[in-house]
């Protein structure tokens, strides 16, 4: 009788110990976090990889992480991700030549400003970045990146997820009148000079599909049919929709905020089907845990138990994830200089 996917894996799991190491992120399918070793959100995850001793790390999740655990590797430890074409849409609305061509047009024009990007971003972001001497964030860690890098007095580019930048802005007390939305088209000859001067932050039009679904107007839905319902949802959200929720935070938080809730409390989630459908099942019978709306990541859909098996299978002959040489220094300056601060 054959051995079922699941078993395959934990043969080989069993078979390398403590030379393999399986990362998820929390978005990914149930058959896949049942095979992790740590499960986390890009924060979480970033700051384990550099402790790992594991020679053999598999990253599930999408193609960015996998690059940002590249970054931080020790020298012989070798990064996988069992689906290479796994993207993230908002990442790909900021190129990095994109983005160092806006920033060299605002220099040019008089407005240096200290980049701030957001994880969800290309290693040649991060470079780009780094090399400016700005730095990364999270959704867990944005508020305190966003004052170190106001702090620092020159101003700050955040990309490339205006949502969380414009949440993190209110947060912080960050007027509107002193935050503006950077029009990038045309190669950034459409950029509002004036306007960028004005500012004490830029923002990068960049947002994620996924968060973008959820709307204020969902929140009012849930209010008027069930008024004791709690309502999280993650800053990735627009503003509207986080100024209609109870609280906005990280997976992390939007976790916490679950198991924290009292038992027969009705809370209501705005992020990743994945992990509602994770929390629904792990509270059953003692909290009502359910979506604002069903919205699904097709790209880390596409990390599935197969292609976990088969990366598995190929880790002694398979090529791993790399970063060039010229990206990856500036890149992981860029990321350590964000664990130093967040620590």
């Amino acid at each position: 009788m054959n051995a079922s996917l699941s078993e395959q894996i934990t043969a080989i799991r069993r078979q390398r110990g403590d030379n393999l190491a399986i990362l998820a992120h929390h978005y990914q399918r149930d058959e896949v976090v049942a095979h992790a070793d740590i499960l986390g959100d890009s924060l979480e995850l970033s700051r384990k990889v550099a402790g790992l001793s594991a020679r053999d790390i598999v990253f599930c999740g999408v193609f960015f992480m996998a690059e940002t655990a590249a970054m931080l590797a020790a020298p012989g430890q070798r990064i996988h991700i069992p689906a290479r074409d796994a993207a993230c849409v908002m990442s790909e609305m900021a190129p990095g030549a994109l983005v160092a061509t806006v920033l060299s047009r605002l220099k040019e024009a008089g407005r240096d400003v200290l980049p701030l990007t957001y994880v969800n971003s290309s290693a040649a972001v991060k470079a780009v970045v780094g090399a400016c001497g700005g730095s990364v964030c999270t959704s867990a860690n944005a508020a305190k990146m966003l004052r170190w890098a106001l702090d620092q007095g020159r101003g700050v580019l955040f990309l490339p997820d205006k949502m969380l930048g414009q949440n993190t802005c209110n947060a912080l007390g960050v007027a509107p009148e002193k935050r503006h939305i950077l029009d990038i088209r045309g190669n950034g000859s459409h950029i509002d000079f004036e306007a960028a001067q004005k500012a004490d932050v830029l923002l990068w039009p960049g947002q994620c599909v996924i968060h973008a679904r959820f709307k204020a107007a969902d929140i009012a839905a849930v209010r008027a049919r069930t008024p004791q319902a709690k309502v999280v949802v993650h800053p990735e959200c627009s503003p509207a929709t986080v100024a209609a929720a109870d609280a906005a935070g990280s997976t992390s938080f939007i976790i916490k905020y679950v198991a924290e809730a009292p038992p027969g409390a009705d809370i209501v989630i705005g992020t990743e089907i994945n992990l509602v459908a994770r929390l629904a099942r792990k509270y059953q019978g003692e909290k009502t845990v359910r979506p604002l709306c069903r919205s699904a990541c097709s790209n880390m859909a596409k990390g599935t138990e197969a292609n976990l098996l088969a990366t598995l299978r190929a880790l002694d002959t398979a090529a791993p994830v790399t970063v060039p040489e010229d990206v990856r220094g500036p890149a992981t300056a860029a990321v350590v200089r964000m664990l130093e601060i967040s620590a």
